[in-house]
């Protein structure tokens, strides 16, 4: 490998550390948390070593990690229209005004059926679109919420009643 590509390679490793660091810390682990949930699977200071950059991780590594983290194992890699963005930055509701709806994410596996299957999916794709992967609060925007109707099958100005009433709302509403 020639200097360039060293230089590359050990740039890209910088950037997969960042992200692991970003995902981690989204889940509001500390490096001794994921050693311990993961009966020492990673030990800490092997996944520090990974997170500054100093050692490679191996693909099936990475997605170990990613199904300890519950993200999609692309998630765990940077994008180049993620450089210089930290995730979880751009935040639209800002930007338009508009007010959204939080949600308990960990009350979503209590929704049963298509309904469930379809909410779950539906805002999981908002967590990567957003790459906002805390697994515990998400916030739905104005325009989301117009999709979240049509799934649960009533009009846009019940769909609020409708998450609380299936108990995922995580605080008051705004109306």
């Amino acid at each position: 490998m020639g200097e360039d590509e060293n230089e590359a390679s050990s740039a890209y490793g910088r950037r997969v550390g960042e992200r692991l660091r970003a995902i981690r810390r989204q889940k509001r682990l500390s490096l001794q948390d994921v050693e311990a949930t993961s009966d020492q699977e990673f030990k800490a200071s092997v996944l520090g070593a990974y997170e500054r950059g100093e050692r490679a991780i191996s693909v099936p590594r990475l997605e170990r990690l990613a199904l300890f983290y519950s993200v999609p194992v692309d998630q765990l890699l940077p994008r180049a229209t993620t450089v210089g963005i930290t995730p979880g930055t751009v935040d639209l509701t800002e930007q338009t005004g508009r007010a959204g709806v939080s949600l308990d994410l960990t009350q979503l596996d209590s929704v049963a059926g298509p309904e469930g299957e379809m909410l779950g999916r539906y805002l999981a794709m908002i967590q990567v679109q957003r790459q906002d992967f805390n697994g515990r609060v998400l916030t739905v925007r104005q325009d989301d919420l117009r999709a979240v109707a049509c799934i649960l099958g009533v009009d846009f100005d019940s769909a609020v009643d409708r998450l609380s009433d299936l108990g995922l709302t995580s605080s008051p509403a705004p109306r």
